[in-house]
Parts: structure tokens; C-alpha cells; sequence
């Protein structure tokens, strides 16, 4: 009984350490939605300053 856990317990840890190293490499998938989040918060930011500007041109 004490092996079956012992063995369970090594097979559980070598499945956490390999799921945790796959984790660290970035695929396809994963850079193209940095890149699609990049563009978004970039469109933001843009947003933002035509939104400033445009109130600045109605107060005058």
C-alpha cells in the first residue's frame, strides 16, 4: 500500500513539473494574442486622447 502511494505521489509530482515547464514556452496562439491584446490597449489609449481632444474643442 505504501509503495502504490509512494509511486502515485512521484507520478503526480513529474506530471506537475512537466505541465509547468510546458507552460513557460510560448506557442503561436499565445503570441498572437499578446499581439491582438497589445493592439486593443494600444486602440485604447488612442481612443482616449481623440475622446480628450474632442471634449477640449467643445469647451472653446
Amino acid at each position: 500500500m505504501k509503495v502504490i502511494f509512494t509511486l502515485t505521489i512521484l507520478m503526480v509530482s513529474i506530471a506537475m513539473t512537466l505541465m509547468l515547464t510546458a507552460c513557460e514556452k510560448k506557442g503561436p496562439a499565445e503570441k498572437a494574442g499578446e499581439k491582438v491584446d497589445q493592439a486593443v490597449e494600444e486602440t485604447k489609449e488612442d481612443l482616449q486622447q481623440t475622446k480628450e481632444k474632442l471634449e477640449d474643442a467643445v469647451k472653446k
